[in-house]
């Protein structure tokens, strides 16, 4: 067990079915909200807009709504975000929906108090790396979906358009003040989506778990969210309305979240920026299934220890093998929970990945989000890198 580490995780969060209606007495960080949504219609559709500005109201907070951000969020939003917040006096970020808008919300606040642009705050790639002086206004997050785990984390990913460039930021500043996670608000989401976002947690918690920064209490709810994801992601892909795989996921998710600010991903998460930076339309988790079992076999083979606690988590028999075979076995698991899920058949080249792109991908990943790459468990080169991205095709 590691005995030195660090364990830093600020947000309060309320958890449970039916939470959301706390909105209304709860103590909000400020009185005046930039209500942050996705340009899509279902914050809308499904009454979940009309509900937290009605909660809002009773509270006596007063709220201006942004409704641009994308499902792979860009750089100009947050500066347009940001400008709409000052203008208008907010003194707090509201969050609603996806990874895509929470992380949005996140980066909003931190350009509403800085001065520059995003770009300057970004470590790796093209960013300047600069200290964020001025803190950012509070964030207060309400996902609406289970996966990306930013509610308790200080992650934003966001993409510079211009130069391919999808990184991810975060700072002691960016971890929401409250998080509201209400599962009944993930009823909606599409057997499709409810199966990309849960790998996303997934596999936060099985890099959180491999990374040498992990630490016991990632390490406990990194196991714990990997089981009850092989449990319950199934069922919820099959019938969205069942609340309690629902609620397992919603804290799984959560939980991996945890993980993330306590340890961190590795570079399976890197090679799956590079693929969405020059791919936008790959959601996330899509990119993610497609990448993991050419990257785990190749880790496994090379560094099999935690691997072994991994399969057991997913309820994988590993009696009486070797270590290796114990390691392995976690991907005998892993290709079961794809095709759970109904998974097995997404392609990169399904999504217009060409495999003449390898060399390009594997230098992006190394690039712009190299800092996962120095928490592997084994050190990637380069050429190892296009040998995982080539054997997906």
């Amino acid at each position: 067990m590691k005995t030195n580490f660090t364990y830093f995780m600020p947000t309060e969060i309320i958890f449970g079915p039916g939470t959301l209606e706390k909105l209304a007495t709860v103590k909000l960080p400020g009185k005046k909200a930039l209500l942050v949504i996705g340009s899509g219609n279902s914050m809308r559709k499904h009454g979940y807009l009309d509900r937290v500005v009605n909660y809002l109201k009773q509270n006596g907070v007063d709220y201006v709504v942004y409704d641009k951000i994308l499902p792979n969020p860009i750089a100009e939003h947050v500066a347009e975000g940001a400008k709409l917040a000052k203008e208008n006096g907010c003194d707090f970020v509201i969050g609603l929906g996806g990874g895509s808008t929470i992380d949005s919300s996140k980066a909003i606040a931190v350009m509403a108090k800085n001065p520059g642009d995003y770009w300057d705050y970004v470590s790796g790639g093209s960013g300047k790396g600069m200290e964020v002086k001025n803190g950012a206004l509070p964030i207060v997050a309400i996902p609406t979906t289970a996966g990306t785990g930013t509610e308790s984390d200080p992650w934003a990913v966001v993409t510079k358009t211009e130069t391919n460039e999808k990184i991810g930021f975060g700072c002691k500043y960016t971890y929401p003040t409250l998080s509201i996670v209400d599962p009944e608000l993930m009823v909606s989401i599409p057997p499709k989506f409810t199966a990309y976002q849960g790998m996303d947690a997934f596999f936060h918690s099985v890099e959180g778990y491999l990374a040498t920064v992990n630490q016991p209490g990632s390490d406990v709810l990194a196991l714990q969210s990997i089981s009850l994801i092989t449990e319950n992601l199934p069922k919820a892909v099959e019938d969205g309305n069942n609340i309690e795989a629902r609620t397992a996921l919603a804290w799984a998710s959560t939980a991996a979240g945890i993980v993330e600010s306590l340890s961190s991903c590795i570079s399976h998460h890197s090679m799956e920026h590079a693929l969405s930076a020059y791919h936008p339309d790959i959601p996330h988790g899509a990119g993610l299934i497609m990448l993991s079992v050419s990257y785990f076999s190749f880790m496994a083979s090379k560094v099999p220890d935690r691997f072994v606690d991994i399969a057991k988590a997913m309820g994988e028999d590993i009696n009486g093998a070797t270590k290796e075979e114990q390691a392995m076995s976690f991907i005998k698991g892993l290709k079961k929970l794809i095709k759970n899920i109904g998974m097995e058949d997404l392609s990169l080249s399904g999504f217009g990945v060409k495999e003449d792109e390898v060399e390009k991908l594997a230098k992006n990943a190394m690039d712009t989000m190299g800092g996962l790459f120095q928490v592997d468990p084994y050190k990637l080169s380069l050429e190892e890198v296009m040998s995982i991205y080539k054997n997906c095709f």
